[in-house]
């Protein structure tokens, strides 16, 4: 009899321990749909942060673009201005000089094309786009200095 006591009060104690242990259906599903809620908000959050940085970088691209087109405008202009000064040069200057600022234009109109066929690419692109584009715009600028410094 004593066995039996004990061996129902163990059987008692461990269901009871199992039960106690368990969730509740109700608790397994709340947990769960807390679960998804916070997965939806996270996903919310990066989605609102990578709008944001779209956003930076179109802002970026446009400012990029309308600096560009401005340095391409005014270079147009100094070879216009130039064109206009090398007219009283020499028969054989001036076919050197217009040889070279043939050259300048075509760079310039080069450059132009490339600014206008620019797509969003990604990141990584438009980094490597702005360098380059940024450095022969810099070559372009040399060259052109370096033709009137040569006419002085």
């Amino acid at each position: 009899m004593k066995n039996s006591i004990i061996f129902l009060a163990s059987i008692l104690f461990l269901t009871l321990t199992i039960l106690s242990g368990c969730q509740s259906s109700a608790t397994k599903v709340e947990n769960a749909e807390d679960k998804v809620q916070d997965a939806k908000n996270d996903l919310a959050d990066s989605q609102r942060n990578l709008y944001a940085i779209r956003l930076d970088t179109i802002s970026n691209y446009e400012q990029f673009k309308i600096e560009a087109e401005k340095i391409l405008i005014a270079q147009e202009k100094n070879i216009a201005e130039f064109k206009a000064r090398i007219a009283k040069e020499k028969k054989e200057n001036r076919a050197d000089y217009e040889k070279q600022l043939l050259m300048l234009e075509d760079k310039n109109s080069d450059l132009k094309k490339k600014l206008a066929d620019l797509k969003d690419d990604g990141q990584n692109k438009w980094i490597s786009f702005k360098a380059e584009f940024n450095r022969d715009i810099d070559e372009l600028g040399k060259a052109f200095k370096d033709l009137t410094v040569e006419n002085i």
